[in-house]
């Protein structure tokens, strides 16, 4: 059985407040996985005012793109190359993450992310965490919390995953993947900010034609995001699309645009339903986000970045 360190309630409130100043953080992606992961890895990059990008972890994914959980992992790690690349920021390391899911409660999944990951944040300290950015299926970090328990007292993970509280259920793609993961993340007391799908970040449509009249003429970056978007669809007429994964960035970079409130960490139900305990630890909960302030920010940045 393992034990997890114990966070005094005071000091996770503490933890779970807006950090109020730039942060370093490392991104958790299944860049392959979707079009909204591109979007998210550029919008951190081009967000040094409020976030230091100090790695990125290819997340495993399983579906219509991919062959298995590996394939899915090894897509994205070289998709995020590419970004990299496409951004010039070739100095931020890239990292290889899980082939598989969680297969059991302990049972951690050896990868060069996660193995990264309790190296930085085992640097850090209860004063200066590191904040681990998800938008993926959690392995990763479920995984590096499980090799070293300790980083729970060092970082506070933001993740995109699940539905909101109130939705009738939760059987959401980052969350389904890996339900032993998951479970961990609520269970093991880790500073958490969650951002919803469903209900929150699902406020974040946009359409082809706002994104070439603000992105396509920014340079390379901006006609690569209009271009991944346009070809994410064969028909655009009445057309809109979620862009789920810039919510957890907007949290950091304008976090007026995601009110929240502190609620008990739900449990997950077999049949994948939110459980309300509130015995359980606080965790940060997202449970609206402004479109319009979100995607002013994205745009303004990739603009004044050229």
């Amino acid at each position: 059985m393992i034990t997890f360190p114990h966070i005094p309630a005071d000091e996770r409130i503490r933890r779970l407040e807006h950090p109020g100043r730039p942060v370093r953080i490392v991104l958790d992606t299944d860049t392959f996985n979707e079009i909204d992961d591109q979007f998210a890895v550029i919008y951190a990059m081009k967000s040094s005012a409020s976030v230091t990008v100090e790695a990125l972890y290819a997340a495993p994914f399983y579906n219509e793109l991919s062959e298995s959980p590996l394939d899915g992992m090894e897509k994205s790690y070289q998709e995020i190359v590419k970004i990299r690349q496409l951004v010039q920021r070739e100095d931020i390391p890239v990292y290889r993450g899980s082939g598989c899911y969680l297969p059991g409660a302990d049972a951690p999944v050896e990868s060069d992310a996660a193995r990264d990951l309790v190296k930085r944040a085992m640097a850090s300290s209860p004063d200066d965490p590191l904040y681990v950015v998800a938008i993926g299926a959690i392995t990763n970090v479920s995984s590096a919390i499980l090799m070293e328990p300790e980083i729970i007292n060092r970082i506070v993970v933001v993740w995109l995953g699940g539905h909101s509280l109130h939705w009738p259920d939760t059987r959401e793609f980052n969350l389904a993947q890996d339900l032993h993961g998951s479970r961990l993340l609520f269970g093991c007391g880790v500073p958490l900010v969650l951002v919803p799908c469903m209900g929150a970040a699902s406020h974040l449509q946009t359409t082809l034609s706002e994104l070439e009249t603000h992105l396509k003429h920014e340079g390379e970056v901006g006609q690569y995001l209009c271009e991944t978007y346009r070809n994410c669809s064969s028909d655009h007429f009445a057309y809109s699309r979620v862009i789920w994964d810039i919510s957890v960035i907007a949290w950091l970079a304008v976090p007026e645009s995601c009110p929240s409130i502190l609620v008990p960490s739900p449990r997950i139900s077999e049949d994948f339903r939110w459980v309300n305990d509130p015995t359980r630890h606080q965790i940060r909960y997202i449970y609206h986000v402004n479109r319009d302030t979100v995607f002013r920010d994205l745009f303004r940045k990739i603009a004044g970045a050229q």
